[in-house]
């Protein structure tokens, strides 16, 4: 499975056979692979990428052990992309937006904006109560349970809680626009996350 990590820049319009088409804009890579996963050893093939340089006194131990084992230099993200035939990477191997093609569909994920601890009408959309003649019902939950029988709340009930900072993913998206120089990715439509944000775009799994 073709995949890179990058880093949300923001979103703007490409013009393409007289349309307007919203895009984000995506600095995807350049990745490093630091690790292959093999089938005897670790029983699946996969190899693992790392994305930006950081100093090496940012990185934990354990980590910096597989980036001196594999000869590169510390990286801030690793991520495992699993493919059919590890033989086709070498370590040290850069990947970079050219793995991608124009008109390509892609899975993007990230993780959405984090809003705290929200109640339920911004958290599910509740209408509320009314805002007049005494109503002392205006923003709450109101009701959750039934009587007696069987005198719980049910799992799963809509109610107040943390709301965002969640693993999303947009399925299908199209890749509009590659500038292989800057290693930028034009990807239609939106995805998830505040800019700068860290995002793994992968091919699409159903096309």
């Amino acid at each position: 499975m073709k995949g890179i990590l990058g880093r949300k820049i923001g979103m703007t319009r490409v013009y393409k056979d007289g349309k307007a088409i919203p895009v984000t804009v995506i600095k995807a890579g350049p990745c490093v692979v630091v690790q292959k996963k093999t089938e005897e050893k670790d029983g699946y093939t996969a190899i693992q990428v790392g994305f930006e340089e950081v100093k090496e006194y940012k990185v934990n131990k354990p980590k910096l052990g597989i980036f001196k084992k594999a000869g590169v230099k510390p990286m801030r993200f690793l991520k495992e992309f699993k493919v059919e035939d590890v033989d086709n990477f070498e370590i040290g191997q850069v990947i970079d937006v050219t793995v991608f093609e124009e008109g390509e569909k892609v899975d993007v994920t990230g993780w959405s904006k984090g809003r705290g601890y929200t109640g339920v009408m911004k958290r599910w959309n509740f209408g509320g109560g009314r805002k007049t003649h005494g109503s002392k019902f205006h923003r709450a939950l109101g009701s959750t349970g039934n009587h007696t029988e069987p005198a719980k709340v049910f799992k799963g009930k809509k109610m107040f809680g943390q709301y965002g900072n969640e693993k999303v993913t947009v399925l299908n998206s199209e890749v509009v626009k590659i500038d292989k120089e800057n290693n930028l990715l034009a990807v239609k439509g939106g995805v998830p996350g505040a800019r700068g944000g860290l995002l793994i775009i992968r091919e699409a799994i159903k096309k």
